[in-house]
């Protein structure tokens, strides 16, 4: 049956040709879309490494400020000011406020080597504000001060491409700051197992924390104040009024932490949302084509269905047929769309985003989408041929 199936396909492959190039494309299609979601899906799941519950974030706005308005001062009359609300429990200092896709990269040097890597400059509260544990070694404090090499905390994925499995808190390593005026050695003096600043849709990346320098001229000119459980967002009123009394020279963009964590997963799936909607118009409409064209299919082989019915074919023998030669058309599209779609993780052409996992995810769903929409489109043209009686076939020109 199936041999004989393939000899009726191979026979009409002229007209079978665009039929499964439209399969094809519609399976790749689909593949796309099912892949971005499930990569999203797979990174929701992944930790980010910090809380940013009850945290709020200040940007100071104050684009007419040289760096050297943030002094040491400014910083030190900024935190005894917010600490001095009700409900403030301590306030952080960073250039890269969580969830703004935000981050400077850099490259650190080892042994020779250069490894890329996200930076995020903080001061010493950021660990207590934000919530960050470490696996390994300290967060770094006042004990820091002083010191010939700039203390940083990296993540695991960073310390294992620049150690290996060796323990990595003590290594000196350099830091080469493009455009920056600090070229010297850095001290690992912890590790964090993740911190994904640009939120849960973001895929992990090296990276590193290096301290802000006390009396430095490091212009952190964002501000993180975690506060008590259950503030609310009127809070927001009181933070400005707050500010001002501190330093009206500046302006100041306020938003709670769990705010831009919504604005960064709208913005992120936004995209996806948008070429999910295109993908359905574009599915439908072959749809109506693939109807079409099996319509119009079993239209032509009344002869053909009328000669098996008089030698005995039941309709339900029909009515398998015609589901059957679409299903293995359907699967030799999809077949051939995987012969090239495989190429990808093989080459690693798309990184991690397309790993072996996504990669079988995403092919079994879009066989699913693919498989249903050819047995929607194959019901009707199968009924109506299995309802087609010898009589029939000899009265048709």
């Amino acid at each position: 049956m199936f041999h004989h199936l393939l000899k009726l396909i191979w026979k009409r492959k002229g007209r079978n040709l665009m039929l499964s190039l439209e399969i094809l494309l519609a399976f790749v299609l689909v593949f796309a879309i099912s892949a971005f979601g499930l990569r999203y899906y797979q990174l929701y799941q992944l930790p980010i490494g910090f809380d940013a519950g009850d945290v709020w974030s200040v940007r100071i706005q104050g684009a007419g400020q040289s760096d050297a308005a943030f002094t040491p001062e400014a910083y030190d009359q900024l935190k005894r000011g917010l600490l001095a609300m009700p409900g403030a429990r301590e306030v952080a200092f960073i250039n890269a406020p969580p969830f703004t896709n935000s981050t400077w990269n850099t490259d650190f040097k080892v042994d020779g080597r250069q490894v890329k890597t996200e930076l995020v400059q903080a001061s010493d509260e950021i660990f207590t504000v934000l919530g960050i544990d470490l696996i390994e070694g300290r967060a770094y404090d006042r004990r820091d001060d002083g010191q010939a090499q700039r203390p940083v905390v990296i993540n695991a994925r960073l310390a294992l491409e620049m150690f290996g499995t060796t323990k990595v808190v003590g290594k000196v390593f350099e830091w080469s700051e493009r455009g920056e005026k600090e070229n010297g050695q850095k001290r690992v003096v912890g590790v964090v197992s993740e911190f994904r600043n640009k939120g849960e849709l973001a895929a992990p990346r090296n990276m590193a924390l290096a301290r802000q320098i006390p009396g430095s001229s490091d212009a952190l000119r964002s501000i993180l104040i975690k506060m008590e459980p259950g503030t609310p967002r009127a809070f927001e009123e009181t933070l400005t009024r707050q500010l001002k009394l501190i330093n009206n020279a500046w302006t100041y963009q306020i938003a709670p932490l769990p705010a831009l964590r919504t604005t960064a997963m709208r913005d992120n799936l936004t995209p996806i949302l948008i070429l999910s909607v295109i993908a359905a118009f574009l599915l439908l409409m072959v749809a109506f084509g693939l109807f079409g064209v099996l319509w119009q299919n079993t239209t032509r082989r009344i002869p053909e269905i009328g000669l098996r019915r008089a030698i005995g074919a039941h309709a339900g023998d029909i009515y398998r047929q015609i589901i059957a030669e679409q299903f293995l058309l359907s699967s030799g599209a999809m077949l051939v769309a995987l012969l090239l779609l495989v190429q990808l993780p093989i080459t690693g052409a798309l990184g991690e985003g397309l790993n072996w996992t996504v990669f079988g995810a995403a092919t079994l769903l879009s066989m699913a989408v693919i498989y249903l929409l050819s047995l929607l489109c194959s019901v009707y043209p199968g009924w109506r041929a299995s309802r087609l009686s010898p009589t029939q076939a000899l009265h048709y020109e």
